[in-house]
């Protein structure tokens, strides 16, 4: 079975074999010492071809046709694993194969495939890409999984609000379990309240599409139990705390917790990893009406802790709150959540470099050990005691918006800790989910973050 696709599109990958044309890979020590075949070697140097990293150079036949093409890998391939992923975006439509690389095939291809990725679901015309010949020393199956399962993510963050509201992110979830034979269950609108799933409620319900939990469940009882919660903020206007307009342009993404969580999802269960799995995913939009949330309210949380409303923009921390309450219940053996929660930590660590926060010391370093295996990167920020103070709230338990601005990543950390039974392995991701420039393995735009890590993390320690 082919792993999902929520929106369909061809393969970047050729099995046929047959015809095909060479892709010689190459570093400048190969064009200096002249390792390259004559055809080859002769055009470079007469194109002036350095092998300058992400360089591509079209070899022409005889006859005047394409016949190859040359790729500069630069001096040092490892300070960029998937640079191939250019070779997705510049080769011209055709079968290719790659010649000579000093990669392995599989981080060859996946780079390909990551930067072969676009969103054209909105567009009129659409281009015919170039097409590569998976090796037969790859492990195909698990590439097109890694590559479905960021895939998803991307295609579920890039969709406007006007086709992503928490219903179609519910429609998502149900064709994602279709396809993997999982079971759905939903909670919505005013049902939250009498289910007590208050603070869910309290940020959705001014959003003409009601707020709602969706519970997604697969695998075997017995299995080690993975609890998966993202945020799903279909769109943040920041309630009546409004954002400023050049603020709202992305808040598209903040549903990008609950696209990469559906991604990581997509390839446990295509893997079939021994896990008993459990998705939970608050989804909302963040709505101004005259019933919305306000400055100033206080609220019970499903835990029972009163929270106080110092910012309606600071809304994801309350869903994931009740989120994290309800997964914690089921005493997985570790719960991992995704959210797109603080500007902070982008101020930190910038866009690329995700932060986590957990105080298991243990299943840091493993997450730590999966992301350098995987170039997948990540940071470990810390979950200092000492900023607790800052969660007091003036009438409540606590508050949802720390006064000041500092340490904002940590604070929403420590928030989102105290709705998870101490003691239970917990890991938080504070993700940006975006792609702000293009990169040789993504276009601008929505990006997955964290989840191949946490894929490794998990094919290493469900065995």
């Amino acid at each position: 079975m082919a792993p999902f696709q929520y929106i369909e599109r061809p393969s970047p990958f050729s099995t046929k074999g047959g015809k095909t044309l060479p892709v010689f890979a190459v570093t400048p020590a190969h064009v200096e010492t002249g390792t390259l075949e004559p055809l080859a070697l002769d055009w470079a140097k007469k194109a002036g071809f350095k092998a300058e990293a992400g360089s591509v150079l079209l070899i022409p036949t005889e006859d005047g046709h394409v016949g190859g093409a040359l790729f500069g890998l630069g001096s040092n391939p490892s300070e960029n694993p998937y640079l191939t992923g250019k070779l997705a975006r510049a080769l011209p439509a055709g079968e290719w194969h790659i010649e000579t690389a000093p990669l392995t095939a599989n981080r060859l291809l996946l780079g390909y495939g990551l930067g072969a990725y676009s969103f054209d679901r909105y567009r009129s015309e659409r281009v015919t890409e170039p097409r590569l010949l998976i090796p037969q020393d790859a492990d195909a199956a698990d590439i097109k999984r890694q590559l479905a399962g960021v895939y998803l993510a991307r295609d579920l963050i890039n969709t406007p609000a006007n086709d992503m509201s928490p219903a179609d992110i519910e429609t998502a979830v149900r064709r994602l379990a279709e396809h993997y034979k999982a079971e759905v269950s939903v909670i919505t609108g005013d049902e939250l309240v009498e289910k007590n799933f208050p603070l869910v409620h309290a940020v959705g319900r001014a959003s003409t599409v009601a707020p709602r939990v969706i519970e997604m469940r697969w695998g075997k009882k017995g299995h080690r139990k993975v609890t998966l919660v993202g945020k799903g903020v279909s769109f943040d206007t920041g309630g009546l705390d409004i954002k400023p307009a050049s603020s709202m342009l992305l808040m598209k993404k903040d549903m990008g917790g609950a696209a990469n969580v559906l991604g990581l999802a997509l390839m446990i269960m295509d893997a079939k990893l021994k896990v008993d799995l459990r998705v939970v995913i608050p989804a909302v939009e963040n709505a101004i009406a005259g019933n919305a949330f306000r400055p100033g309210d206080v609220y019970k949380s499903r835990k029972g802790l009163t929270v106080q409303i110092d910012n309606t923009d600071a809304e994801g921390r309350l869903i994931l709150a009740d989120a994290l309450t309800y997964a914690d219940a089921d005493e997985p053996d570790l719960i991992i959540d995704m959210a797109t929660l603080t500007g902070a930590a982008r101020v930190a660590l910038g866009p690329d470099l995700p932060p986590f926060f957990t105080d298991d010391e243990e299943l840091a370093d493993q997450i730590a050990d999966a992301s350098l295996e995987v170039d997948d990167p990540l940071w470990r920020m810390p979950l200092y005691k000492g900023y607790e103070r800052m969660l007091k709230a003036q009438i409540a338990d606590v508050t949802n918006a720390p006064s000041g601005g500092m340490a904002g990543a940590i604070t929403a950390a420590l928030f989102l800790k105290r709705f998870v039974s101490p003691g239970r392995r917990w890991a938080h991701f504070d993700i940006f989910g975006w792609s702000p420039t293009e990169r040789a393995h993504s276009p601008v735009g929505g990006e997955a973050q964290a989840i191949r890590a946490l894929y490794r993390y998990l094919q290493s320690s469900a065995d």
